[in-house]
């Protein structure tokens, strides 16, 4: 078994409210590598896409964690409020410790082209995913002690490879956390923290129908589409001692497309 010199480590993942879900994977991978996981969710936005969440999902993520030998605990946040991000890392540290890993996986995402678009619908979309993924990454740098191992890994999209015309929000606010990435990582790097981010490409999370896999498949190099557990192997690569010079990074892995 490969030591990714995890054991004993904290790693916070947003955004894990499903089995199915890239975040439960990348909280599998982390704790199955020794790290102690904990996690958010955000059971309002789940009732509002078609696919839900079980009301007990988060808490079965989270006991699944345990098998592992390792510490995990869980807490509903609304990443659109403000003093969340505080709040969040002054309950991860009384509970687990202190943070040496944080995975900003959680997004808001509601489709709407430039005819629908409303004020409200942007505000939402900024407020969880740049304001609210910007200010754990500050909450992470002002608490982090220099420690080896500061890792911050961020979950992004393919807005910057093609239009995406009937996701403008979630499009806009996804560019602008491949452009956090970049700038964090030069602002971190004195503090020994990696700052990176992995676009999975159209992951089989559920969400699809067979419509749209049929397609996605028929256009993918090897045949298939992304899983949530392809975006965990680069995720626990890049926060494992063996990613500590990849730093400013925007890793595509799309299987090629």
């Amino acid at each position: 078994m490969i030591d990714y010199g995890l054991s004993g480590k904290v790693a916070l993942v947003t955004g894990v409210s499903r089995h199915m879900g890239i975040g439960a994977a990348i909280a599998r991978s982390l704790a199955a590598s020794g790290a102690n996981v904990f996690i958010t969710y955000y059971r309002p936005y789940d009732k509002l896409m078609p696919w839900g969440s079980k009301l007990t999902e988060a808490e079965e993520i989270v006991e699944s964690l345990k098998l592992h030998l390792v510490k995990a605990a869980g807490l509903e946040a609304n990443l659109a409020e403000p003093l969340v991000p505080k709040n969040l890392f002054d309950f991860v540290e009384e509970t687990l410790g202190h943070v040496d890993i944080l995975v900003n996986n959680a997004v808001h995402d509601q489709q709407a082209d430039i005819h629908s678009l409303t004020a409200e619908l942007l505000d939402v979309h900024y407020a969880v995913n740049v304001r609210g993924t910007t200010l754990l990454c500050a909450e992470f740098a002002k608490r982090h002690d220099g420690r080896p191992g500061g890792r911050i890994i961020n979950l992004t999209s393919g807005q910057s490879l093609a239009p995406m015309p009937e996701n403008l929000p979630y499009a806009i606010t996804k560019g602008a956390v491949e452009a956090l990435t970049l700038s964090l990582s030069a602002s971190l790097a004195s503090k020994g923290i990696t700052v990176n981010a992995v676009d999975p490409g159209p992951t089989d999370t559920g969400w699809m129908s067979n419509e749209i896999r049929s397609m996605l498949e028929s256009k993918a190099p090897f045949g298939r589409v992304s899983t949530p557990e392809d975006a965990a192997r680069i995720v626990l690569f890049l926060a494992s001692s063996q990613g500590q010079w990849i730093t400013g990074q925007i890793i595509r892995s799309r299987g090629g497309q």
